[in-house]
């Protein structure tokens, strides 16, 4: 019986199309947060939440609201605080493919 062309041979993996895997390049205001280096949207997400803990900045009484502080200020657009799905909107206006 005849083999199929290619078959048992290595395939090479396809590179990240987009979404979550897809790396990107934070500007100078999210630098400040998750560095300058680029990142995975995915690590970008866990960096800034990283963040958001760490400094304690989730909002006590709504708990989906964050409250920003002089470093996320301008990735916020100004705003003193938005919700959880503002913030993501808002995270991706500061990123570059």
């Amino acid at each position: 019986m005849a083999t199929k062309q290619g078959e048992g041979a290595a395939t090479p993996k396809a590179a990240p199309r987009g979404g979550i895997s897809q790396t990107v390049k934070p500007d100078a205001a999210l630098a400040e947060i998750v560095g300058a280096d680029p990142i995975t949207r995915a690590d970008l997400t866990k960096k800034v939440w990283d963040y958001i803990k760490k400094h304690d900045l989730q909002d006590a009484k709504n708990r989906r609201a964050i409250n920003a502080d002089a470093k996320l200020k301008p990735v916020f657009g100004g705003k003193d605080q938005v919700t959880m799905f503002e913030m993501t909107k808002l995270v991706n206006e500061h990123v570059s493919k």
